[in-house]
């Protein structure tokens, strides 16, 4: 398999550029699904990574019950509530989101989105309806670990971006070869693979990018949210998918260090990596 490793100039050549002529629409029509009771941090971090990334429009669909807490911190996505359960989506939230798909060119399930009979109704109703690339993160990935047939059976690109312990719940073995642990999983499960960890590994099994920015400062709670917004921001896009995901791992990664120089690794936080997306994107 050919490694790579992307630099800034790398990254911003894979960047689509934006005409005088493009307007909201132009930019990517995206729709995340995130946020549970006690989770609300993560539909906001999630929502912020894909503005800073240039999507134009962004679509935040969470439970009725925290869907105040959303809207009051977030102004610039379309917050929307969906029907819940005990504080999570549930299957009642089915018919809006299934209306909402076909207008969208990505979407990210996942973050703080908490597990229950709801919430596996809603991952498996969004992989076999989505006609567009989607992203598996977090409590995603926890609810697919019994259920990975769904993936395996879409026709239409899936990112799935486990950290250690959700790649182990997907049947994953960690070995010193970490890209080759993640290639492999990649071709099982007809997926890209975003290895989360120490130089980051992405692959669709075949091709592979190792990301050599970050620190440990981002290893804090939210630091995984902000990356896969981006990830589906550049989704949105048009962007190929595992192009997709090595840029914004390179970005997200960079941010950190940047967020390292000004602040230190022990006080940085996601909402810094936030604030020096701008810098790299200019």
């Amino acid at each position: 398999m050919q490694i790579r490793e992307l630099n800034h100039e790398d990254v911003l050549k894979i960047l689509p550029e934006r005409p005088d002529w493009g307007h909201k629409g132009t930019f990517g029509k995206i729709l995340l699904l995130c946020g549970s009771r006690g989770f609300t941090g993560a539909a906001y971090l999630a929502s912020m990574g894909a503005l800073r990334c240039g999507a134009g429009l962004v679509y935040l669909g969470v439970p009725e019950s925290i869907y105040t807490i959303e809207a009051v911190k977030l102004n610039e996505p379309v917050v929307f509530p969906l029907p819940d359960s005990e504080g999570k989506l549930s299957t009642a939230a089915l018919p809006e989101i299934l209306k909402r798909l076909p207008q969208m060119d990505a979407v990210l399930i996942g973050p703080g989105l908490g597990q229950s009979e709801g919430t596996l109704a809603v991952l498996q109703a969004v992989l076999e309806n989505a006609a567009c690339p989607v992203v598996v993160d977090a409590d995603g990935i926890n609810l697919l670990a019994k259920h990975k047939d769904v993936v395996r059976g879409r026709t239409n690109p899936t990112i799935l971006t486990p950290h250690d312990g959700e790649f182990r719940r997907l049947g994953g073995v960690i070995s010193e070869d970490r890209m080759a642990a993640a290639a492999e999983m990649a071709r099982e499960l007809g997926c890209i693979v975003l290895l989360k960890g120490h130089r980051t590994c992405i692959t669709d099994g075949v091709e592979g990018y190792r990301n050599i920015t970050g620190n440990p400062g981002m290893a804090v709670g939210g630091s995984g949210d902000v990356l896969a917004g981006m990830i589906t921001a550049l989704l949105g896009q048009g962007i190929a998918p595992l192009e997709a995901a090595s840029a914004a791992a390179w970005l997200h990664g960079a941010a950190g260090d940047l967020c390292a120089e000004k602040l230190g690794q022990y006080a940085m936080l996601p909402t810094d990596m936030l604030g020096e997306l701008p810098r790299l994107l200019k």
